[in-house]
C-alpha cells in the first residue's frame, strides 16, 4: 500500500454509480482504481479480481469499498470525539477503550493505524499523568487537560525547567504575553492557575469557532454573504488565540473571493 492514500476518485465513482445510478464502465482506468482501492480497504486481491469479471460484480465491489471507507471513517470519527472528551476529563483508560473498540471491528488498515496511533499517544499521556511532567514527544495541547486534571486533583505542578518551557509555549499559543506569563512561573499555585487560564482560552476559542462557523455556513447557504462575513468579523473582534484568528481570517478571505466565472 502506498504511503499516501487518496480516496477522492473512488468516492466520486461511488457517488456517480452507487448513489446516482450511472452504469459502471469497466475501463482499464476504472479497473486499476478498483484494484487499488480494494487493497486499501483490505479486500483480498483474488476477491477483487473475481469481481472485476463483470459489471454487476464490479459494481458490488465498488459498493463494498465505499461502504468500508464511509463506515470506518464515521466509526473512527465518533470514537475519537468520545476519546477526546474522556481524555479532557482525565479518563485516559476510557479514552483508550474507545480506540480498542474500533480495533475490535475495523478492517481498513488506514483507520486501524490511526486508532493504534491514538492508543500509543494516550499511553504516553498516562505517563504524563503519573509523573506530572510534560512529554516532549507529545503535543502541548494534548497534555494541557491531563496536567490540569492533576492540579485539580490536588497535585501541584513541579516547576522544572521543562515545565516552565511547556507553560511558556502553551501560553504563547493562546496569545498570552510574556508579561502575563512570567509572574505565574514563580510558584506552583500561580503556575497551576496559569494552566487553567490557558485551557480556558482554548475551550472558549473552540466554542467561538463552532458557533461562528455554524452561523456563517447557514447565512452563506441562504445566500446572505454579507451576513456570513459579519459573523467572521464579529469573531475576529473578540478572538485572541492566534491559530483561531488565522482560521477566521482564512474563512473571511474565502468568502471575499469572487465566484467562478461562466464556463467558456
Amino acid at each position: 500500500m502506498t504511503a499516501e492514500i487518496d480516496w477522492g476518485p473512488i468516492r466520486a465513482l461511488g457517488q456517480r454509480v452507487i448513489e446516482s445510478g450511472e452504469p459502471l464502465e469497466l475501463t482499464d482506468e476504472v479497473r486499476s482504481l478498483l484494484r487499488r482501492s480494494a487493497s486499501e480497504v483490505a479486500i483480498p486481491p483474488e476477491d477483487a479480481e473475481n469481481a472485476l469479471r463483470s459489471v454487476p460484480t464490479a459494481t458490488t465491489l465498488l459498493g463494498e469499498i465505499t461502504r468500508r471507507i464511509r463506515e470506518g471513517s464515521d466509526r473512527l470519527g465518533e470514537a475519537r470525539h468520545r476519546a477526546y472528551d474522556l481524555r479532557d476529563t482525565g479518563d485516559l483508560d476510557g479514552a483508550c477503550r474507545q480506540m480498542e473498540e474500533v480495533l475490535a471491528v475495523e478492517v481498513v488498515p488506514l483507520y486501524r493505524k490511526r486508532a493504534e496511533s491514538m492508543i500509543r499517544e494516550t499511553t504516553r499521556l498516562k505517563s504524563v499523568a503519573a509523573s506530572g511532567q510534560p512529554d516532549p514527544k507529545l503535543s502541548d495541547r494534548a497534555q494541557l487537560p491531563v496536567l490540569l486534571h492533576r492540579v485539580q486533583q490536588g497535585h501541584p505542578l513541579e516547576l522544572t525547567e521543562g515545565m516552565r518551557a511547556f507553560l511558556r509555549r502553551a501560553a504563547a499559543d493562546v496569545g498570552m504575553s510574556e508579561a502575563e506569563t512570567e509572574p505565574s512561573l514563580g510558584s506552583p499555585e500561580r503556575a497551576g492557575a496559569l494552566l487553567g487560564q490557558i485551557r480556558g482560552r482554548l475551550r472558549d476559542a473552540s466554542d467561538r469557532l463552532e458557533g461562528a462557523m455554524s452561523r456563517m455556513m447557514e447565512l452563506r447557504d441562504a445566500g446572505d454573504l454579507e451576513g456570513a462575513r459579519q459573523q467572521i468579523r464579529d469573531w475576529l473582534a473578540v478572538e485572541v488565540v492566534p491559530r483561531y484568528r488565522r482560521a477566521a481570517e482564512e474563512n473571511l478571505a474565502g468568502l471575499d473571493e469572487p465566484p467562478p466565472g461562466p464556463l467558456a
